[in-house]
């Protein structure tokens, strides 16, 4: 018992082992429930069922942080909610991504969710690559954090400046790399990633990728290219390398199940990016502000930050619905009411074909 209790409360990675096998737990059990009970066959996720499921990994995410206000201090706790509140408003760019992804390589939607639930382990493998990295840049080099802040005020004012350019999949490098060196199906085979056929040249059965295995691979792809931005951001709130993760793979978490009901109404959410790019301006400038006069309150990172978020929200939300209005009234309904065009005529008998 000694030794477990020795090895328990060992320190790996800046926490304590007992902290890392909760957050373990917890992640592997949401991922088997997900997989093994609530998603056993392929099929679509409603707008409705994606709000409730989206709902319920959020209460978990809350829940795991309060835990973490309890028993790691209001600090690491105000640190937890600001990076994944952060992380979750940049992860909406992730979801217009992933929506042409899926549109290229034409995955119907009832794949689309394993396609996700397979793609968020992956995220886990390289999402804590990059964090590791991180860390151990931070930890050896304090001056890296002053290259962090100048990246992201400068990719804000990128953000607000030129806004973002359209993605084209079909010219990704990575796309043409992959389907020049890989055999790949010019169809789909359900949900399987691989299949064995004859090649077309020798006759020989070998293996195919399918499209769908293509699709996982870019998405994962993509998701690197995002952790560039969101990396630096959450380093820039915290240096604690448990915080750092947790947020983040508790917010891509959640986006798994967000991302059928974002995709329908990602459009609403046109002016988000830009309380987003004044959030990274905030959080850069506020790594030289920790460094060169005193560090910032957690509590003010956290206020101003959901502030932001939730301004860009709402103000998408009613500009978006205010320009729909206008819209609707000057071009008049799409069809023409009852009234305006006489009676009915009445129906015709059943017999009088």
């Amino acid at each position: 018992m000694d030794l477990l209790a020795d090895f328990l409360t060992s320190d790996f990675i800046g926490q304590s082992v007992w902290l890392w096998l909760v957050f373990a737990v917890v992640v592997g059990a949401l991922l088997a429930f997900d997989l093994g009970v609530l998603h056993k066959h392929d099929r679509e996720l409603g707008v409705g069922e994606s709000l409730v499921l989206s709902a319920f990994y959020i209460a978990i995410a809350l829940v795991f942080g309060a835990w973490l206000w309890w028993s790691m201090g209001p600090t690491s706790g105000m640190e937890y909610f600001t990076g994944y509140a952060l992380e979750k408003a940049l992860s909406i760019d992730n979801v217009f991504v992933i929506s042409l992804i899926f549109s290229y390589f034409a995955i119907p939607a009832k794949y689309q969710y394993r396609a996700l639930l397979w793609g968020i382990i992956a995220v886990l493998v390289l999402r804590g690559i990059m964090i590791g990295l991180g860390a151990a840049l931070v930890q050896q080099y304090e001056w890296v954090l002053y290259i962090f802040g100048a990246f992201l005020i400068a990719t804000g004012i990128k953000m607000l400046v030129m806004g973002e350019s359209e993605q084209d999949v079909s010219k990704n490098p990575i796309v043409r790399f992959l389907s020049k060196r890989m055999r790949v199906t010019t169809e789909l085979h359900g949900s399987r990633f691989f299949v064995r056929k004859p090649d077309p040249q020798t006759g020989k059965l070998a293996r195919f990728a399918t499209p769908l295995f293509l699709a996982l691979v870019v998405i994962n792809i993509a998701d690197l290219v995002f952790a560039v931005d969101s990396v630096p951001a959450i380093f820039a709130i915290t240096t604690d390398t448990y915080i750092v993760f947790t947020a983040n793979i508790m917010a891509i978490l959640g986006l798994r199940a967000l991302y059928f009901a974002l995709a329908a109404m990602v459009h609403r959410f046109e002016y988000l990016k830009y309380a987003l790019a004044i959030v990274l301006v905030f959080i850069g400038a506020k790594i030289f502000w920790n460094q060169i006069v005193s560090k910032v309150d957690p509590a003010i990172s956290l206020g101003v930050t959901l502030s932001l978020i939730a301004g860009g929200v709402l103000f998408s939300l009613w500009k978006t619905r205010v320009a729909a209005t206008h819209e609707t009234a000057s071009h008049g309904p799409t069809t023409p009411l009852p009234d305006a065009i006489g009676p009915r005529p009445s129906a015709r008998p059943a017999g009088d074909d």
